[in-house]
């Protein structure tokens, strides 16, 4: 055989395992006429629970939701007796549809070479396929920010609806906001350490001036785009960035030690930027400083060890109780690359934080309108209003509860298939053993 023939036959196969883990769960049709759930306690998360309430939508969007809420002739009625229903969960920090199997580099497309990348967009690389979406769906996420990764300007994220055809039907919003990760400020001083403690110190060194460096350009490229020479000349990076200095298109930047989170914190003063704090492990250490700053956390994992040898054993799961004691806005999310297979286990994060000193009303918000209102989309998601999305889900319990079932979900009032890879290879061999 050839050596071109071998190529060639190598691609075929790289091929039919791209077709091998696509879902093939079919996305729903659109809302044909008026819906409405009748009997089931109704979770807004904007005000009071409504014990046998009604909600009915249309369109994709909710037209009416209360104890009497008038049905409309024709609607579809679904029975909600002993039932319940919230609103979708929201995850803001995933790499869904950009990673499928970490281990497996064909299907992994969630950064590009380089350090500097503001003008990379998530969407364009989005797999509406991944068999990791009908299963994020199943346990009641149904809206997802997608996040490139990778270099230190990594590029900007999009709000999905985890429902459609392609990229473009699944979009919500994209741009929803411009990711920097601040370079890891630890130095490793371990005899076994691939680097010297000098060395290490100037990459360090090195990868903050490339932040300042990269900005520093990016403004003065803004000044002169507002007032354009003849030899001013279009820079796609740079372009990228002109929504951040507009205050169109917030900056999350991404930092978990309390040494990252405050270099982040001194830059963003000194550079007058509004940002997001991502992962923030180490936030509630300077929760004082994040509420005078305003300074927003998309709180990584609950379910994670603690930090320093010296922590409480706890420290993690009550990080989000501290954040919203000190009056910090937050929502809690998963951590992206390397926890791409439990993108849907917010609402267990959300439980466990709720076990832990946090409100349970506000480790439900945490999940639903906070981070509605971070991403830029609580006109649309995150709370059961009229003229809001029909973006819901009917479960049997509390969603944020292990053993509770998600029945049913919407997505803009079309009836999702709950169905997954998992759920059949439980029935699978459900009925295997049902047959002996």
């Amino acid at each position: 055989m050839t050596r071109f023939t071998s190529y060639l036959a190598l691609a075929f196969a790289l091929a039919l395992t791209g077709y091998a883990i696509a879902s093939d769960t079919m996305p729903a049709p659109p809302q044909a006429k008026p819906i409405a759930i009748k009997g089931a306690t109704i979770h807004p998360v904007s005000g009071a629970d409504i014990p046998s309430g009604t909600i009915v939508f249309d369109n994709g969007k909710i037209t009416a939701i209360g104890a009497d809420a008038a049905i409309p002739a024709g609607a579809e009625i679904i029975d909600g007796t002993g039932k319940h229903v919230y609103p979708g969960l929201i995850n803001a920090n995933t790499v869904l549809g950009l990673v499928e199997i970490g281990a497996v580099r064909a299907t992994v497309d969630v950064e590009e070479s380089g350090a500097i990348n503001p003008n990379v967009r998530s969407i364009t690389s989005v797999n509406p396929d991944s068999e990791l979406i009908p299963v994020a769906r199943s346990a009641g996420v149904l809206t997802a920010l997608s996040v490139p990764e990778g270099g230190i300007i990594s590029g900007q994220s999009a709000v999905l609806k985890l429902d459609g055809w392609t990229p473009d039907e699944m979009t919500v919003l994209s741009p929803a906001a411009m990711h920097l990760r601040w370079p890891n400020l630890t130095i490793d001083r371990r005899p076994r350490a691939r680097k010297s403690a000098k060395d290490q110190q100037k990459e360090i060194e090195k990868a903050q001036k490339q932040i300042r460096d990269a900005f520093q350009i990016a403004r003065s490229y803004w000044q002169a785009r507002k007032n354009p020479g003849p030899d001013f000349k279009t820079d796609l990076r740079w372009e990228a960035l002109m929504p951040v200095f507009d205050s169109k298109l917030p900056l999350f930047v991404h930092a978990s030690t309390l040494a990252q989170i405050e270099a982040a914190l001194a830059w963003a003063k000194e550079m007058q930027l509004k940002i997001v704090l991502v992962d923030g492990d180490d936030a509630w250490r300077v929760a004082a400083q994040l509420k005078e700053s305003d300074t927003p956390v998309v709180l990584g994992p609950a379910t994670s060890l603690p930090s320093r040898r010296d922590d409480d054993y706890d420290s993690a799961w009550s990080s989000a109780a501290k954040l919203q004691k000190a009056g910090v806005r937050f929502c809690i999310a998963s951590n992206g690359r390397g926890a791409e297979t439990n993108e849907r286990n917010i609402g267990y994060e959300a439980g466990l934080a709720a076990g832990y000193g946090l409100p349970k009303e506000e480790a439900l918000k945490a999940v639903t309108i906070y981070p509605a209102q971070i991403l830029g989309v609580a006109d649309r998601l995150g709370s059961l209003e009229t003229d809001k999305a029909a973006t819901l889900i009917v479960t049997n319990g509390d969603p944020l509860d292990f053993p509770t079932q998600v029945e049913a979900a919407f997505i803009d009032g079309r009836k999702i298939d709950l169905s997954n890879r998992q759920t059949r290879l439980r029935d699978k061999y459900r009925e295997k053993y049902r047959r002996k």
